[in-house]
């Protein structure tokens, strides 16, 4: 039995996202205590922003043309589609970056996409069961004052659900920032509220994931 867990927080120490991946991963570990947990850290070990078009060029080479920077990236990726596939469950803490997806995850999965067994039609990743833990330092949910400029969630679950197939279930957390930030203090009982949802959420799907695999 195995955990795949990847990570894109840059800051390891503070991390609201590793946070809540370790509730997570506490339920999964609790459920299957002789499981393994495979980790890919993007922060500690960052995918080179090159190696995407090094493979993408490199499968359209003929076999012995290649350049060992494409011979290089396309093992990278058969790497990265291997930890995922072999895997009986996966979890992905991703937080929002300057309202974006962060560079991190963006270049691993571009990378990983281009293994065929993980292409578009998502098959050998359909259905298996997964954990989306996001953070985000403001709140741009509807109704706030930035509504609709958190421009990585929807993104990443396009890519997990849809495109992957992934049987997804997503943990987040808003106004990470309050408390760091003195501009939001004033919504430091709000931010309390949405964190402990969050820590409620990600206990909630690690049992869940945990029990699919069993189920299984």
């Amino acid at each position: 039995m195995t955990l795949f867990r990847l990570d894109a927080s840059i800051l390891p120490a503070t991390s609201a996202s590793r946070a809540l991946a370790d509730l997570v991963e506490s339920e999964w570990t609790t459920a299957h205590p002789d499981s393994t947990v495979t980790r890919r850290d993007l922060a500690q070990d960052p995918v080179p922003a090159t190696v995407w078009a090094d493979a993408v060029t490199g499968s359209f080479a003929q076999e012995g043309q290649r350049t060992a920077g494409q011979i290089a990236a396309r093992e990278l990726a058969t790497t990265f589609a291997d930890e995922l596939i072999s895997a009986d469950a996966l979890l992905f803490a991703v937080p929002l970056y300057n309202y974006g997806v962060s560079q991190h995850f963006k270049t691993w999965f571009d990378l990983a996409y281009t293994d065929p067994r993980i292409d578009p039609t998502g098959t050998a990743l359909r259905g298996k069961p997964a954990t989306l833990v996001t953070v985000l330092g403001g709140n741009y949910a509807p109704g706030t004052p930035k509504e609709g400029w958190d421009h990585s969630t929807a993104w990443l679950r396009r890519v997990l659900e849809d495109v992957w197939g992934l049987d997804l279930r997503v943990v987040q957390r808003p106004f990470t920032l309050v408390g760091v930030n003195p501009m939001l203090d004033a919504f430091t009982d709000t931010a309390q509220e949405l964190k402990d949802a969050a820590e409620q959420s990600a206990r909630r799907h690690g049992r869940e994931i945990a029990a699919r695999v069993t189920a299984a």
